[in-house]
């Protein structure tokens, strides 16, 4: 047997992984201590987050509970985010690289801390004069160019929230949001690069602020230059009006604690997204500590972060929590394999990356790939590796650690949503053990159970509904506009009056084990009930993919006359795996080894590709609908929409 197969059969048997010593005797947290401080002295415990910032004025309060579940943290302090994440870095940091971009054409740009904070006075001073005042919504519709951020601690410098629109959403998207927050400000630009094609920006945003109500300002950023399809016409251009105010100064304004510093919608269960209103003082610090503790980012560091700014990930973890701790933080425009499927890895060589951040997704995408292009780079500059925005399935854990991190860089498997603002259940990295597909014991200060519906909690290896039983600064503090809305989705239903508590439904299911950690099932409606038994759809895709020669997997429900619900699998298979009935039959063994009879697929679908929206979410939606023969939904917002009808034809 080679050294590589032995390796690959050792970490196939391991399910428990120490930090390396070196990782520990490095880290920002290293004292086991920290969980019983927090335990024994909450919440005065969370002045350690606040105290990562500079306050104007200190707080009088760490937290106001008299109107649950409206909490209030770090009452009466003032601050400004932007002065947060800028002006304290520039006397030791104002030479150094704030922000390193790297366009997907392979141009590059570099903002050190004192170009950064000249060009958002400046566009600061440019909203201003286009009439932007203190707590007027300004909309922010782009992708990932260095401008988007500019705009964001431009519009947090004079008080403004932002609301940052994902560029892959659509003209109605735009208009539906921009009309809810009753925004009268638009920031976007004419397009951008997408695996070297120009795309057209700026003529879907103007479709849909045809939908907008009133008069809207528009700014538009210069991104294609000559390759613009659409030329700017009414609107303002970004490059002008910053180069109008070159040299200007804005004070920060000053924000107490509960000021809103932006809004971002997120969907909802009535189809009409919500508003997910944060604050300035707890949103900042959580997104600080989290960014401190369990990323591990120090000033010196060369952070990435691969996630799009247009979601909550890129917020806390490539704007606020980084640049709050005056660290370097990477931008990237482009997809992960463009022009070549090692871009991800030449950039993580070129810059010396210390810390990467992706989502499960990618990761098993680099799995399909083959380990010979990050094997082709030098990426023993990084020190961690995280995982975000989905249960992590252990092969794919497995093959991170060893592929990308060379076993020498502790992985935090991250839950939290849009609504938490920052991460609320991982380890950290110098103490935990480390248990590939368990997202681990929620972290200090963060009170988190998995309970039965009832409320009461379930025993070691049950699933359950995953809810969080103490309040947290970085949290929601109400849906905008719709403080009934905000009770009904996430607090009234899980009331639990003999505990006198209100404890916040996040709406997934969960287990919980004898260590207490968490492993977050999927979306409560991701829960399949299969003859009276809740089978979480992430058990049995992680069940799948952990066969040789599977890539990929989703599961959904589909109506069964006998069982109520029944499996379906669709997969894809690794380059050069073929697809037989054998294999198949290989597949459904699994899911049964892994969980039981009960949870046999009734099918298991081969296709070359998933429906995935623009943002690389798989639309589980449509998968239903083909399981169950029924009429297919609206496709426009995927970026695969040709994929349906194969997918159909190979169920019929």
């Amino acid at each position: 047997m080679s050294d590589e197969t032995q390796l690959e059969a050792r970490l196939e048997e391991q399910d428990r992984f120490d930090p390396p010593e070196s990782f520990v005797e490095q880290a920002n947290v290293s004292d086991e201590a920290i969980y019983e401080e927090f335990e024994n002295n909450w919440p005065e415990a969370w002045e350690r987050a606040a105290e990562l910032l500079n306050w104007e004025t200190d707080w009088d309060q760490v937290l106001n509970d008299d109107d649950e579940p409206f909490y209030e943290w770090f009452v009466d302090g003032e601050l400004n985010a932007t002065e947060n994440c800028v002006d304290r870095h520039l006397d030791e940091r104002g030479d150094e690289a704030a922000i390193e971009w790297v366009g997907e054409l392979g141009e590059t740009r570099t903002y050190t801390y004192e170009e950064l904070h000249r060009e958002i006075n400046e566009f600061a001073a440019a909203l201003r004069e286009q009439g932007v005042e203190e707590d007027d919504v300004v909309t922010l519709y782009m992708p990932m160019v260095p401008e988007l951020p500019i705009a964001m601690l431009a519009c947090a410098r004079i008080g403004a929230p932002h609301s940052v629109v994902f560029a892959g959403f659509s003209a109605d998207a735009l208009a539906e949001r921009m009309n809810a927050a009753e925004s009268e400000t638009l920031v976007t630009c004419d397009g951008y690069y997408r695996r070297g094609d120009a795309l057209d920006h700026l003529s879907k945003a103007r479709e849909g602020l045809a939908d907008v109500d009133g008069d809207v300002t528009t700014i538009v950023v210069d991104r294609l230059g000559d390759d613009a399809p659409t030329d700017v016409d009414d609107e303002h251009v970004y490059g002008d009006l910053v180069a109008d105010h070159e040299g200007a100064t804005v004070e920060p304004v000053t924000r107490d604690a509960e000021d809103m510093l932006f809004l971002m919608y997120t969907s909802g269960t009535t189809g009409k997204p919500k508003g997910v209103k944060h604050t300035t003082g707890g949103y900042l610090s959580y997104a600080a500590w989290t960014s401190h503790a369990v990323l591990d980012i120090k000033p010196e560091d060369t952070y990435w972060c691969s996630a799009d700014i247009g979601w909550i990930t890129g917020h806390s973890y490539i704007v606020y929590g980084p640049l709050a701790l005056g660290t370097t933080t990477v931008m990237y425009e482009g997809t992960p394999d463009y022009p070549e499927k090692d871009r991800l890895w030449e950039i993580v060589e070129e810059y010396e990356v210390t810390q990467l951040y992706t989502a499960p997704t990618a990761i098993r995408a680099f799995m399909k790939w083959g380990p010979e292009y990050p094997e082709a780079h030098d990426l023993s500059s990084l020190r961690l590796l995280g995982t975000v925005g989905e249960p992590i399935n252990p092969r794919a854990w497995k093959w991170y650690y060893k592929h990308i991190g060379d076993e020498e860089c502790p992985v935090v498997d991250t839950w939290w949503q849009t609504e938490t603002g920052g991460m609320m259940i991982t380890t950290l990295p110098a103490l935990g053990t480390m248990k590939p597909g368990s997202a681990g014991p929620p972290l200090p200060g963060v009170s988190a159970d998995v309970v039965d519906a009832s409320g009461d909690p379930v025993e070691a290896g049950r699933a359950g509904y995953l809810v969080v039983n103490k309040p947290w600064p970085g949290m929601l503090r109400t849906l905008y506009n719709n403080d009934e809305r905000f009770i009904e989705e996430y607090w009234q239903e899980y009331s639990i009056p003999e505990r006198d508590q209100w404890v916040y439904c996040p709406e997934d299911g969960a287990k919980i084990d004898d260590d207490g950690y968490i492993t977050v099932l999927g979306r409560v409606d991701d829960v399949l009930n299969v003859s009276g038994h809740r089978l979480g759809t992430m058990e049995i895709e992680s069940a799948i993919v952990g066969v040789e020669g599977v890539a990929e997997a989703a599961v959904v429900g589909g109506d069964h006359e006998m069982k109520g619900e029944a499996v379906y699998a669709y997969v894809i298979t690794e380059d050069g795996q073929a697809e037989t009935e054998s294999f198949r039959e290989e597949i459904i063994a699994a899911v049964e080894d892994a969980i039981g009879p009960i949870a046999r697929p009734e099918a298991v679908v081969f296709t070359p590709e998933l429906p995935k929206t623009r943002s690389g979410k798989i639309m589980r939606r449509l998968l239903e609908d083909i399981a169950n023969g029924d009429e297919i939904g609206n496709t426009s917002t995927l970026r695969n929409p040709e994929v349906v009808d194969d997918i159909q034809q190979k169920i019929e």
